[in-house]
Order: structure tokens, then sequence, then C-alpha cells
């Protein structure tokens, strides 16, 4: 017997969300079920629908058409109180210039009801060297662990992460993953848009692929590429130094047939199998059609991993 989350044990619930920009559909009809304390991934190109959908979520943006519901709330409606449980970290920088960081952060969390620690959140975010440093003097990478600092500075329940980590430095990104994974820990509801793969596949433990404004595809990274990405690919050295390659479902079969052609080895003999951004590019339509196994041929893309979190 399979069971169910209710609606009021989900962190987010959207249905149904379609939001317009004059002749541009920019949502069109979004089913979101976020469990409390999951790390949540929404990928897309630009243009998706990603960041619309955000500005929904955290209530900056009104929507045409769907049933929201946020931390048992309308975000369309929300009172000062549900604004305090929620914090976000846009693509834009929001840190007043001429404030050092660490005044920065102070005063951000005076907003806040129940704050952390600022001194603290200067140091999970990699600039207690540069606390008293005036924010005009940081580098775009440390101006964004700034702004990491604002959104985790009220202790929100649900954060709401808006390409965070762009323009951060390949340290400064493992340490905001650890710091993503720590808040996860401690029961923090994450939702993460993303361009990057890797990212995402490290932290979120389930992913929503969106395009055009729809989700394509819903789901846990590994089930992705399962469901999306079945063939591998089989690459090798013909006898006249030639490479070849062949995408397969069966990569076993493949290397048995090419046993046979040679003597020994097969040369150069490598299979890949498909990453989840060789899933995410064809889900998305910048690469080859998506393969769907025969048995998921006669369901559509989308999938039904909003209804199985309810």
């Amino acid at each position: 017997m399979t069971t169910h989350t209710t609606d009021a044990e989900l962190a987010v619930d959207v249905s149904g969300l379609r939001k317009r920009y004059g002749d541009v559909i920019a949502v069109d009809g979004i089913d979101l079920a976020i469990r409390p304390g999951e790390v949540f991934g929404i990928l897309g190109p630009n243009g998706a629908g990603k960041s619309t959908t955000v500005e929904i979520l955290q209530g900056n943006r009104t929507r045409d058409a769907g049933e929201v519901t946020v931390l048992g709330a309308d975000p369309a409606a929300a009172t000062r109180d549900w604004r305090s449980r929620v914090g976000i970290v846009w693509q834009d920088e929001s840190a007043p210039a001429e404030l050092t960081v660490r005044e920065t952060v102070r005063h951000f969390a005076r907003y806040y009801p129940k704050p952390r620690d600022p001194e603290s959140v200067i140091d999970l975010v990699g600039l207690g060297t540069k606390a008293g440093s005036r924010v005009k003097a940081l580098s775009g990478g440390q101006r964004r662990r700034l702004d990491v600092a604002l959104g985790v500075i009220g202790g929100p329940e649900l954060l709401l992460l808006d390409e965070p980590t762009t323009g951060f430095d390949p340290a400064a990104r493992r340490q905001f993953w650890e710091l993503i994974r720590m808040l996860a820990a401690e029961g923090t509801t994450i939702v993460l848009t993303t361009h990057y793969l890797e990212e995402a596949e490290a932290l979120a433990q389930r992913l929503a692929v969106i395009a055009a404004g729809r989700v394509v595809a819903e789901g846990e990274p590994a089930e992705l590429r399962h469901r999306f990405g079945t063939e591998a690919t089989v690459e090798w050295t013909e006898h006249d130094g030639a490479r070849r390659s062949e995408r397969t479902a069966t990569p076993t079969r493949t290397v048995a047939e090419l046993t046979g052609r040679f003597d020994g080895e097969i040369p150069g003999l490598r299979i890949g199998r498909p990453t989840l951004e060789d899933v995410y590019l064809r889900l998305t339509g910048q690469l080859d059609d998506v393969h769907v196994p025969e048995d998921q041929a006669d369901q559509p893309l989308e999938t039904t991993g909003a209804e199985s979190a309810r």
C-alpha cells in the first residue's frame, strides 16, 4: 500500500501555476510538491520560467492562475511573520556598497526575530577575513558569498536559492555546498535553481526540469538518468586508426561483437554512460530527442513525482 504525504505536510505545494508577461507565457501550468527538509533542484535554460517561479514562491511576484502554498500560507497574502521564515538569495546583488561585511550582516539580522549569529554566518560563507571590508571593495565572488550570508542570517525554514554560486571559484562553490548540506541536516527546506549540473546532482534529492514554462521531467537524479538516458556510448579505434562510436542500449553486446573483429584488446575502447547533463540537454531540446524506453513510450514526459510527494 502506497502512502502519500498530505498537502499540510508539504513545505511547497504548487498546482497549475501560470504567469504571462504580455504575449510571453513564462510559466505554463507548473506543479511542484516539495517536502519539509528536502533539497529540491529546479533546472532549465534561460527563459524557462525558473526565476519567475521562485519569485512567486517568495511572494515578490503575483501569479495569473494556479494554487500556491508555501509553509502553510499563500505567498500572495503573506504576513511579515511568514516572510521572516523564508530566506532568499537572488541572482542580483542586494548589499549596500558603503557598509562593511560585518555591518551589513548585523544590519540584516535585525530584521528577523531569531537570527543566526552574524559572526558565525560570516565565517560560514568564507568571509571571515573580509568582515571589516566595505562591500564595494569585494570581488564578484565575495559579493555572492555575502548575498548567501544575507539569505541565511534569519535562520529560515525555507531557503530559495536562485543561481547562488554564479561567480564562485571551485573552492568557494564546494564550501557553499557544505553550507547547504549543513542547513539541510538542520531541517531547512531548500529550493535551488542552478545552471551547474554537477551542483544539482551533488545537492538535490529531487529535481524538476523546466522547459518553456512547463515541467518536462521530475525525480531523483539517478531516476532521471535511468529513465531518459538509458543509451550508453561505446567508442573504439578502428584498424585504420579512425575513431568510431555507437550509441546503444546494450553496450555489453556491442563490445562482444567488437571483440570478434580484433585480435586481443579493442584499441581505445571506452564506454560512456549518460550523465545528468546529457539527460538535461535532451529534455530541454538542446541535444537529440530523448530516448524513452519502450515500457514508458505511452507515458508523457511530465512525471508523477509531484503527485507522489503529496
